[in-house]
């Protein structure tokens, strides 16, 4: 039943539809077509290379993929190759990529994949238009495989109009931004405007992408074709799931399971990525694997199939090309698949057979048809069936199920099961009981945020896969209309414009030192008046930053590896008390000590000494003290402070980015339970623009130049009176007043309680005090994106403060009552 040489896989479609297929000499040899149950497409591109709908030499298959990736190789020269990541798509190339990223050698590997896989975070999406399954995820374990500017290689065995490839780099472009793009292919079939399109986006997004594919054409299709292939599908179709005949009726059929000792913790494939290091491991596994494959083979077999499933297709088609190199018989690969496809028994057409059952995976989507084609007829005296073991059911097994059928059509089916790789999760939310017994332990990085695991221990509980942003407008009329509190809901992340980095580096690299000095003297006031070995509990997430910087001094200038934790806080609300309960389990109260970046009015100040009194009162703890530590008091709230000078910490000019890509901390009812510590989110897709550490690592750098003046001002400090004014808090109410806002939540004094105004509120107007710097060189650029006027202002006790509008709506947002551009 294989077809003959003379007689190509895709005339009885072209002849029937008026298909055209033009192009390299070679792309008959490589290329059949079938009709497909399609709404999108009628015809299918039958590849006789790829190992999905036709089984083929795993020689041929793997040397394709290989060939490619080696092309690649040359095009970007070892240096970027390196630095690469290779990108397969679901279902049909995901073999392909990895053998792409095999060729290529130097890369990681990542494939699409339809399967949700709990406690995998989604590094992102996009859709196939023209599949008869269209939503792809992405589920790297490791969440900077996606991170940085070096090539992106996208494998699909196709390229046909270009969607596909432009839907993924729109969503990754925007996610993780990069240079350079590679699209790999076995053919391209774009017409000449589709090739036009891609590179007019190119253009757009200010990236190069190139193209490698092993042959091009093109293909013509008819007006009408849509509704020829519909009746030319249903006058087909045949009325039972599978019309072939049984190869061999009445003989013995022999089954069993072959161990094929897959190595433990080797990822079965790259759904979850696939390094250099995994690919030397499975090197090193094949001889051994094949060799038990080919030990359970019968002694006479001639011809063997290894049948992957679905996405599983390069594990099966490693052990195909290792067996096909250790027996004499001849051995073929292909794989199942979801796609629907018509079966027409005609040396012209491409799917000869079709082996129809049920799915065996429990799908996300719901129970379905799947498919194993040109496997009935073919011939086979033994079928591997290699899946993984979330596959391996009973619905396999069944008597309707893929086993049974494949043994209707070979005297031997095997069945091979590869441990399916599911990583560890980042964080595991433990039940209600459990947390009623036990507080969770701290959240560490690299799970949870971009700090190092010994810098800050996060007393929450991760959200990530909360969709929680809301636009700003929409947030601020909610807050102030009294429909919601700031803490339910997150704000957009802002993602700075080139400029506004700029001004943040410079503000860097200006006020360093000045960081650095008020870092040494704020740790030094701690130490000798608080505790000689302080316990940091940072209020997050502007005052981790701080934390980290203070236990990093705490290191340099005394040897001391200090705890560090970060908690929440929340205006109205208060402290998270699970946080408190798991500091008093695990520490000396007398050693805790508070931490914030700055005061504005003193707000939290209030609400932390409120919380903490509210909180010994209900659970008989007694010991904490509420008095907060922060780097600048301008508003003359507290009395441990670096400096009271209302300047510009960096820290405050950007959101996660600078902060460990940690959200703000959220607290709603139906996320945070009784017994949960409040929640915030990890922006692990910010990576590629995180500043986290760099900030830290450009303050501590500053330490040794700083230690003179420190003890200096340390001494002087000591001597002072730093009794609290509440000057500043005088001084937002009278501006409240003056300004007709009458209400004090809603002026935000300082430098960085003003960014941020800009960066997550909706700013009225900004008070400049005459004369202030480069301070507010940066607030100046925000207000202009905004069209939020600066008003210079005499007498100012701050350098800046931040009006947001009163009384809000969707339509008022600047000084003249129009929306502002955000």
């Amino acid at each position: 039943m294989n077809p003959t040489p003379t007689v190509w896989s895709g005339s009885w479609v072209a002849e029937r539809l008026g298909v055209e297929l033009s192009g390299d000499d070679t792309l008959t040899d490589m290329l059949g077509l079938a009709l497909r149950r399609n709404p999108k497409r009628a015809h299918l591109l039958v590849s006789n290379v790829l190992g999905k709908h036709v089984p083929q030499s795993p020689a041929v298959v793997y040397g394709h993929g290989v060939a490619l990736g080696r092309r690649v190789r040359e095009l970007l020269g070892d240096e970027e190759a390196a630095a690469a990541v290779v990108l397969g798509y679901a279902e049909t190339a995901t073999g392909l990529g990895h053998s792409v990223a095999d060729g290529l050698y130097l890369a990681p590997y990542l494939h699409s994949t339809r399967r949700p896989v709990p406690g995998v975070a989604r590094a992102g999406g996009f859709e196939e238009s023209h599949s008869h399954a269209t939503s792809h995820l992405l589920l790297p374990e490791d969440p900077a495989l996606l991170v940085g500017d070096g090539p992106l290689v996208l494998v699909d065995d196709e390229f046909s109009t270009g969607n596909t490839v432009l839907n993924t780099i729109r969503d990754l472009h925007e996610r993780y931004p990069r240079s350079r793009y590679v699209v790999v292919a076995l053919v391209d079939m774009r017409s000449p405007a589709d090739a036009a399109r891609l590179a007019d986006f190119a253009r757009e997004i200010g990236a190069r992408v190139d193209l490698v594919a092993a042959a091009s054409g093109t293909v013509r299709l008819p007006a009408g074709v849509l509704e020829k292939g519909r009746a030319l599908v249903a006058h087909h179709e045949p009325t039972t799931p599978d019309g072939t005949a049984a190869d061999a009726p009445g003989a013995p059929i022999r089954s069993g399971r072959i161990e094929v000792r897959w190595p433990h913790g080797l990822p079965d494939g790259g759904r979850h990525g696939f390094t250099p290091a995994h690919r030397a491991r499975l090197e090193r596994a094949l001889p051994a694997m094949a060799a038990r494959v080919a030990e359970a083979l019968p002694a006479d077999a001639r011809r063997v199939l290894v049948l992957g499933f679905e996405e599983l297709m390069y594990a099966p088609l490693r052990l195909a090309r290792e067996l096909e190199q250790v027996v004499t018989a001849e051995v073929r690969y292909s794989t199942t698949t979801r796609s629907p496809v018509l079966a027409v028994d005609d040396p012209g057409y491409a799917i000869r057979s079709r082996i129809v059952f049920p799915a065996h995976d429990d799908p996300a989507d719901g129970p379905g048809e799947r498919y194993a084609y040109n496997v009935a007829g073919g011939g086979f005296d033994a079928v591997v069936a290699v899946v993984d073991s979330v596959a391996d059911t009973p619905e396999l097994h069944a008597p309707d199920g893929l086993l049974a059928l494949l043994g209707e059509h070979s005297p031997h089916v095997l069945l091979a099961v590869v441990p399916s790789y599911v990583p560890e999760p980042l964080y595991v939310p433990a039940s209600c009981e459990e947390r009623s017994a036990m507080l969770s332990e701290p959240l560490r990085g690299p799970a949870f945020s971009s700090y190092a695991p010994d810098e800050v221990g996060w007393l929450l509980q991760d959200l990530s896969d909360v969709t929680l942003e809301a636009p700003t407008e929409e947030r601020e009329e909610a807050i102030q209309s009294g429909g919601a509190h700031y803490a339910e809901s997150l704000p957009v992340e802002y993602q700075p414009s080139a400029q506004y980095q700029e001004l943040f580096h410079q503000a860097l690299d200006a006020s360093a030192a000045r960081l650095a000095r008020a870092v040494g003297v704020v740790t030094e006031t701690v130490i000798a008046e608080r505790s000689p070995r302080p316990v940091l509990v940072s209020l997050a997430r502007a005052g981790t930053p701080v934390g980290v910087l203070m236990r990093r001094w705490a290191r340099f200038r005394h040897g001391l590896d200090l705890p560090h934790y970060a908690v929440s806080i929340v205006r109205g609300r208060g402290i998270d008390a699970n946080a408190l309960r798991w500091l008093a389990a695990h520490h000396d109260l007398q050693d805790v000590v508070f931490v914030d970046g700055w005061t504005g009015k003193g707000a939290i100040t209030r609400e932390l000494a409120d919380a903490v009194r509210e909180f010994e009162e209900a659970e008989g703890i007694t010991g904490f003290d509420p008095e907060i530590a922060v780097l600048a008091d301008p508003g003359a709230c507290v009395r441990t402070y670096g400096t009271r000078e209302d300047f510009l910490i960096p820290s405050a000019c950007l959101n996660s980015t600078v902060s460990g890509l940690i959200s703000r901390t959220v607290l709603r009812a139906d996320l945070v339970g009784p017994h949960d510590y409040h929640g915030a989110k990890f922006y692990r897709e910010l990576a590629g623009s995180d500043l986290s550490v760099a900030f830290l690592d450009a303050v501590s750098a500053r330490f040794p130049e700083v230690a003179d003046p420190v003890a200096a001002a340390v001494k002087e400090l000591a001597a002072a009176d730093r009794t609290p004014s509440w000057a500043g808090w005088a001084a937002v109410e009278r501006i409240s007043e003056e300004y007709g806002i009458h209400d004090v939540n809603l002026v935000k004094p300082g430098v960085g309680e003003t960014t941020r105004v800009l960066l997550r509120r909706v700013p009225w107007k900004i008070l400049a005090r005459s004369g202030a710097g480069p301070d507010l060189d940066h607030v100046r650029l925000l207000a202009e994106q905004r069209g939020v006027p600066v008003e210079e202002v005499d007498e100012l006790p701050y350098t800046c403060v931040g009006l947001i509008h009163p009384q809000y709506t969707r339509g008022a947002t600047g000084a003249d009552g129009r929306a502002v551009t955000v």
